[in-house]
Order: structure tokens, then C-alpha cells, then sequence
């Protein structure tokens, strides 16, 4: 079977109704959490990707039950000292960032020394940024240049709270914080600069010690020692991360309208529906509910007449920061220059995101101008291309795969994508749903 992908024509208007798989961050979260409760955690709908799927491996590597068939997943939790550490042990985080960094912080208590390996890809990103707090809890990390995987962590029975100050709008260094903090004697104080808040929600949810402030440009999170995790049994929402792929190929499909149902709107993660609004994109969010502490709902988008340029206010960036590059396509198709400024946490990612991204919109025939943390991006609203495209060589990041195939089914052009496989981190059946608004 091959690993390339070619596409040669734009997609028809459609007017159709999809489902997008369960949310990814969410979904590692509930495996993290759902191994170090007490008693049976069964889930609906949780994602069966790769990143997920090392999650699980990971947690049985600590000595804890899974079972995991087509619709449900059971985690057998031994409670919150329920890990067993062996000596030697490997735990290999493959290709997720989520999974790496936030294990590390239910791993400081390990008598024994614990190696955390990635792929290529993840070996390449920056492990400092939770190491370095999380072993002021009283944990001990080696890094590979002081930065990188493969690391090793020697945990201390003896861990006291601390205060940590997150100033890049990182989930994943917050989270592992407040995981180190479950496991310390005394109360951790976290001031964070605003970024998704799945874990503070679960753990609210679970009726966790911890204690949440929100306030202007930051969060304050407390949270204690914990000595006991309920089971939670959990319906993963869909995620907005996948749905935004099929969003922006709605807006810029003419004469399209498309619904994709029961998708989680965390308020931190809404950036892309936020900036594409402002862009003219007609995005209504229907039958909304609540459900365990987050938000869903039936997302609705409608290709606009016109497209907009916008000077995206740096405030959106922490809940876009996945969606980015799928929004550089509708900036591509817009009725002026559009600006993005400080996204130096799009270099962070898979592969670097921010040179990805300025690369696919140059091959299309876009200019652009860039910087270490900015694009500028001069639109085409007439833009089709009729010449041939090659995506390769990209560290194998799913999100430049299928920003690369709805970059072809929106303007045309002969596509040759390399990495098929590269979807199944985080979105297996991506191609399915294409061919359904394809067919």
C-alpha cells in the first residue's frame, strides 16, 4: 500500500453532515488520570490514534489493566501509589508531546531511575521546559544536551510543593505541574499564562484538591497532595483540533455548508472559530451543552462571499496554536495581508510549524514574509493552482499532512503528499471523512 498521497482535483460544493473522532488531549488526560484512580474508569469514544494508544502501553508498563476494544476502553486503577516501578524500565512516548511531558510529572515519586524515549520527532523538542520545575519537587533529570529525549528521572519519596511561574502558554508544562503537585507534601502555586484547561477541569470534576483563579492575562492554580482519584467513567468529546481541517475546507469551498456534530468548545481552544469569524467565515456553534465540567456542541460553517485579512491579536494564539496552520490557507484565499505575530510555540511542535506552514502557502504561489515568530501572508482571492505541489521531508507531523490536503481540495493544483501515515498520532480515519465530502 503506498505512503503517498496524490490529489488533482478540487473538491464540489458540498452540503453535508460528519463526525470527527474524540479529543485528544482529553483523551491521554483520562488515561493519565484513570490509571491512578481507585477502581474500574470506562470510556466512550476515546481516540484509538497512536499518541493514545502509547498512552495506554505506558500506563501498562506501570503495572496497570487496560482493556481496550472498538467502543469502550476499562483502565483497572490501583490508586494514587498504585505504579510499580521496575528497575530499567523504558517508557517510549513514540510521537506524543502530551503524553512525554505529562507523565513525568506522576513519575517524580519512582525509587527507581525510569528512561523516557520519543520518536525522531519528539527527540528533537525541549524537555527542559518540565524538567527543570518539576525537579524542584525534589526529582532528578538528565537530559540528552540538557534539553532533549532520551531522558532519565530518579524520583524521591520526599517531595514538597512548590511555585512555578508558566509564561509561554504551555498546557503541557502546566499540567505536568499540577500532576508533580498531586504527588508533593504541602500546596503547589501555579501562575500560568492562559492556555487549554483540560486538566484543571477534569480535576475539578473528579473533586480534586485544587483550587482555580482566573484572571486577567493569567491563571492562579493551587493544588495539594492527593490521596485518593475516583473512577471516571467518560464519553470523549470530539475534538476541534481534527474538526478544524473540515472547517476551514467548508470556508473555502464555494457555495458549502457543512455540520460537525458534538464537538468540545473548551473555551480555551475556541481560537480558530474566533479568528475566523473576525476573517468572515460564518461559524454558528448549535445545540450547546455541558457535559463532566466541559462544553460541546454542533459546529455549523458556511463559506463566506469574501474572505478577510486580519491582524490576529497575539491573545488568540494559546487556543489556536494547533489550528494555525489549516488558518494560514484561509489567510491565503483572503482580500489582503494578514499578520500573525509571536507564534514562536509553532517551532515547538512536531516539526517547525511556523516554517512548515510559510513553506506549503510559498509552494501554492503566496508570498509571504517571515520571521523566527511571524508570518505575513499577502492573499489571493482569485488563487487557483494548476501546477504540481510535493510535500515531503517533514519530520512526518500530521497536521502539515492534512493541512497539505485541504490546501489541494480547496485551490486546485497536482499534490503529491508523502507520510500517509503520519495521521494515525492523532486522526486514523482522516481520509475517510474526506472521501465522504469528496463522494
Amino acid at each position: 500500500m503506498s505512503n503517498t498521497l496524490n490529489i488533482k482535483n478540487k473538491i464540489k460544493p458540498f452540503n453535508k453532515s460528519i463526525t470527527v473522532p474524540g479529543d485528544k488531549s482529553i483523551s491521554i488526560r483520562w488515561v493519565l488520570l484513570s490509571s491512578l484512580a481507585n477502581g474500574i474508569s470506562k470510556s466512550e469514544n476515546l481516540l484509538k490514534s497512536e499518541d493514545v494508544i502509547a498512552a495506554i502501553k505506558t500506563i501498562r508498563k506501570l503495572g496497570i489493566k487496560t482493556n481496550f476494544s472498538n467502543s469502550m476502553c476499562k483502565i483497572y486503577g490501583k490508586g494514587i501509589d498504585g505504579y510499580k516501578y521496575k528497575k530499567n524500565l523504558t517508557i517510549n512516548a513514540e510521537n506524543s508531546g502530551t503524553l512525554g511531558r505529562l507523565i513525568l510529572g506522576f513519575l517524580i515519586n519512582s525509587k527507581e531511575k525510569i528512561k523516557l524515549i520519543g520518536d525522531k520527532s519528539l527527540s528533537k523538542r525541549d524537555f527542559q521546559r518540565v524538567a527543570a520545575p518539576l525537579s524542584k519537587f525534589g526529582a532528578n533529570f538528565k537530559l540528552k544536551n540538557k534539553k532533549n529525549l532520551p531522558l532519565t528521572v530518579s524520583g524521591s519519596p520526599n517531595l514538597n510543593s512548590i511555585k512555578y511561574v508558566e509564561k509561554r502558554g504551555s498546557a503541557q508544562c502546566k499540567s505536568a505541574v499540577i500532576f508533580g503537585g498531586m504527588r508533593a507534601e504541602g500546596t503547589t502555586i501555579i501562575k500560568a499564562k492562559k492556555s487549554r484547561n483540560h486538566t484543571e477541569l477534569l480535576c475539578k470534576y473528579l473533586k480534586l484538591p485544587i483550587i482555580v483563579k482566573s484572571k486577567k492575562n493569567y491563571d492562579e492554580i493551587k493544588i495539594r497532595k492527593v490521596k485518593k482519584i475516583k473512577p471516571l467513567n467518560y464519553k470523549i468529546p470530539s475534538d476541534i483540533s481534527s474538526s478544524a481541517f473540515f472547517i476551514v475546507l467548508a470556508a473555502l469551498s464555494n457555495n458549502s455548508k457543512l455540520i460537525i456534530k458534538n464537538i468540545n468548545i473548551n473555551t480555551s481552544r475556541l481560537g480558530i472559530v474566533t479568528i475566523l469569524k473576525k476573517m468572515g467565515v460564518k461559524i454558528k456553534l448549535k445545540n450547546k451543552r455541558e457535559y463532566k465540567g466541559e462544553k460541546k456542541a454542533d459546529i455549523e460553517v458556511k463559506s463566506p462571499k469574501k474572505i478577510k485579512a486580519i491582524n490576529c491579536p497575539s491573545k488568540l494564539n494559546s487556543g489556536a496554536i494547533d489550528e494555525f496552520l489549516v488558518i494560514f490557507l484561509v489567510a491565503a484565499k483572503a482580500n489582503g495581508v494578514s499578520y500573525f505575530k509571536n507564534l514562536e510555540e509553532l517551532n515547538q511542535k512536531e516539526s517547525p510549524r511556523l516554517i512548515w506552514g510559510e513553506r506549503i502557502l510559498n509552494k501554492m504561489g503566496i508570498k509571504t514574509i517571515a520571521t523566527k515568530n511571524s508570518i505575513k501572508i499577502y492573499g489571493n482571492p482569485k488563487l487557483q493552482i494548476t501546477k504540481k505541489v510535493v510535500i515531503k521531508n517533514y519530520l512526518k507531523d500530521h497536521r502539515v499532512f492534512m493541512t497539505s490536503v485541504i490546501a489541494a481540495l480547496s485551490f486546485g493544483g497536482n499534490w503529491k503528499i508523502y507520510n500517509k501515515e503520519s495521521i494515525k498520532t492523532s486522526f486514523p480515519n482522516f481520509l475517510d471523512v474526506v472521501k465522504k465530502l469528496v463522494n
